[in-house]
């Protein structure tokens, strides 16, 4: 009974957050327009696709699925933080319930947010002219390396969210995020970067995701042999975060 239990109040806490939707579609409808607004502005305002063989289109619509994965990570952290300022984490661990509950709900809830957005965007990439030339293992494989890094990602941000506890100590992190996401191939192959940069940008654990995900999807810019490195970098951010994120959880209030 002990494990029905357990799931029941993970569920609760998971129902809770998609509650949430509901009472706040705008705040839904802007998180999944902004990486949309983002595709789009690159694809047809900035992006120039440098050393890019075949159509930029193609090369950019991986990146910015992977982009996105990586920026979920500030969602996440504001999430969390929102609830520990207003109390609402110390009322749920007073109540009689399964130990981490509260936080399989927020990454069970972040997941299947991440799952719509990925929908999203390779709606919107197929409406701008990308294609995925791998066929439906690929590109399920392809997805599933998406949100393994989405995955690691968040439980990152669950760990630095319960380090900082507020939501104005959220934007010293935001800071840091987004030059990580950015100085990657999301948008240009480190080809077109002087040689430190451009080693610098290969060794970033999303540039690996974006690469293999090109190969996956048949799309210029990938390069085989990049999955095991796409699988290991999500997985080794996991084995750091994750114990780490529910040893700070179990500290709370002593």
């Amino acid at each position: 009974m002990s494990a029905a239990y357990a799931v029941s109040d993970c569920w609760t806490m998971t129902r809770r957050e998609l509650a949430h939707w509901a009472r706040q579609p705008v705040q839904v409808a802007v998180g999944l327009a902004f990486p949309v607004m983002m595709l789009v502005m690159f694809g047809y305002l900035v992006g120039g696709g440098r050393t890019v063989r075949g159509d930029y289109v193609d090369f950019l619509v991986p990146g910015m699925l992977t982009l996105t994965m990586v920026f979920g990570l500030e969602g996440t952290m504001t999430a969390v933080t929102r609830d520990l300022d207003k109390g609402v984490v110390d009322r749920f661990r007073s109540m009689p319930m399964t130990d981490g509950a509260v936080l399989v709900g927020r990454a069970a809830a972040d997941m299947l947010q991440s799952a719509a957005g990925l929908l999203v965007m390779t709606g919107v990439g197929y409406a701008m002219g990308w294609r995925a030339h791998g066929g439906p293992a690929a590109f399920a494989g392809a997805l599933g390396l998406l949100l393994l890094l989405r995955f690691a990602m968040l439980w990152a941000g669950i760990f630095l969210a319960l380090v900082a506890g507020r939501p104005e100590l959220v934007q010293s992190v935001q800071i840091l995020v987004w030059p990580f996401g950015f100085l990657s191939n999301a948008f240009a192959s480190p080809d077109s970067m002087p040689g430190w940069l451009g080693a610098a940008v290969e060794w970033n654990p999303m540039s690996a995701t974006a690469t293999a995900v090109r190969e996956l999807f048949g799309n210029p810019g990938g390069e085989p042999g990049w999955v095991t490195a796409a699988v290991l970098w999500p997985l080794a951010l996991l084995a750091l975060f994750l114990p780490l994120a529910v040893r700070r959880f179990r500290r709370l209030g002593a």
